[in-house]
C-alpha cells in the first residue's frame, strides 16, 4: 500500500500544486515585480526601481500604519482576555452551556461588510443622542471598530480556548487543590501555562485579522473623517483604485504590508511558543 501511495502521490498532488501556483505563487511573484513598475495593467508595466517605495510613505500611509498598530494592540488584548474569561465560565458546568457557546459563536458567521453596516446603524443611533456620528472623529471610528471586532471574534476564540481548557489533565487541578492552591494560583500556575498553545493560536489569529481588517473598516467609516480612521488595508485599496497613476505605489504598499504582517506574526509565534508547556 505504501509503495502504491508513493508511486501515485505526484499524480494526486499535481492538481493542487497547479492550483497553488496559478492562484497564489504566480500572482505573488508578479505582485512583487509590479511594485517596482509604473503600470495601469500588467501588460504595460515599465520598471522604475524603488520610486514606488519612496512614494509609499506619505503622511496618510504613516497615519494608517500607527492607527492600525494601535487598533491591533487594543483589539488583541480585549478579544483574548474576554474570550478566555468567557471560556473559563463556560467550562464550569453551567446549565445551558451549549446554548451560550452557540450564541457567542454566531456573530462570526456574519460577513464583514454586512456586520459593518449593522454596527454603523447601531452605533450611529447611540451617538445621535449626543449629536455625534462615527465619522465625527477618528476616535469614534477607532472604538467603533474595536467594538465590532470584539463582537465578531470573541466567540470564535472562545471555542479554541474551551478546547485548550478541557484538554488540561484533571489530575493537575486536583493536585494543586490538595496542595492548598487558591483559584487565582491555579489559574496563574496551572491553567494559563497549560493553555499556552491555544493562546498562541488565538493571538496569531487576532493579530493577523486586526492588521488585515478591510471590509469592516470600509463599511463602518470608509476612512472618514478625511482618512483619519483609515487602516492599512483600506489605504492600499484607495491608493490602488482611487488615484490614477498610483497603481505601482499601491502595489508597493501591499508588499510592505505583507512583510510587516509576516514579521510581526513570526515574532509573536516565536515568543508565545517558547512559553508552551510540554504535557
Amino acid at each position: 500500500m505504501q509503495k502504491a501511495m508513493k508511486k501515485y502521490f505526484p499524480i494526486f498532488v499535481l492538481p493542487t500544486l497547479i492550483a497553488f501556483v496559478i492562484g497564489f505563487l504566480a500572482p505573488f511573484v508578479m505582485g512583487i515585480y509590479l511594485s517596482f513598475c509604473k503600470f495601469t495593467t500588467v501588460t504595460d508595466a515599465k520598471f522604475i526601481g524603488f520610486s514606488n517605495y519612496q512614494k509609499s510613505f506619505d503622511p496618510i500611509f504613516i497615519h494608517a500604519l500607527w492607527y492600525t498598530a494601535a487598533f491591533t494592540v487594543v483589539s488583541v488584548l480585549f478579544i483574548n482576555v474576554l474570550a478566555f474569561t468567557v471560556a473559563m465560565l463556560l467550562t464550569k458546568k453551567i446549565k445551558g452551556t451549549n446554548i451560550f457557546r452557540t450564541v457567542f459563536f454566531m456573530p462570526n458567521l456574519i460577513g464583514g461588510i454586512i456586520l459593518g453596516y449593522i454596527w454603523q446603524l447601531l452605533l450611529n443611533g447611540v451617538l445621535q443622542n449626543v449629536g455625534r456620528t462615527l465619522t465625527y472623529s477618528s476616535t469614534f471610528g477607532f472604538w467603533g471598530l474595536v467594538i465590532l471586532m470584539c463582537w465578531q471574534q470573541i466567540g470564535y476564540m472562545m471555542i479554541i480556548y474551551i478546547a485548550g481548557i478541557q484538554n488540561i489533565p484533571g489530575d493537575l487541578i486536583e493536585a494543586a487543590k490538595i496542595d492548598g492552591a487558591t483559584p487565582r494560583q491555579i489559574l496563574k500556575n496551572v491553567t494559563i501555562p497549560m493553555v499556552m498553545p491555544s493562546i498562541t493560536i488565538c493571538t496569531f489569529l487576532t493579530l493577523t485579522n486586526s492588521f488585515k481588517l478591510f471590509d469592516q473598516n470600509l463599511a463602518l467609516t470608509n476612512g472618514d473623517p478625511s482618512n483619519m480612521s483609515e487602516m492599512l488595508a483600506l489605504n492600499i485599496f484607495n491608493t490602488f483604485y482611487s488615484r490614477p497613476g498610483y497603481e505601482g505605489v499601491g502595489q508597493a504598499k501591499a508588499v510592505i504590508f505583507f512583510i510587516l504582517v509576516a514579521v510581526i506574526a513570526i515574532v509573536q509565534n516565536y515568543l508565545t511558543r517558547r512559553k508552551e508547556v510540554q504535557q
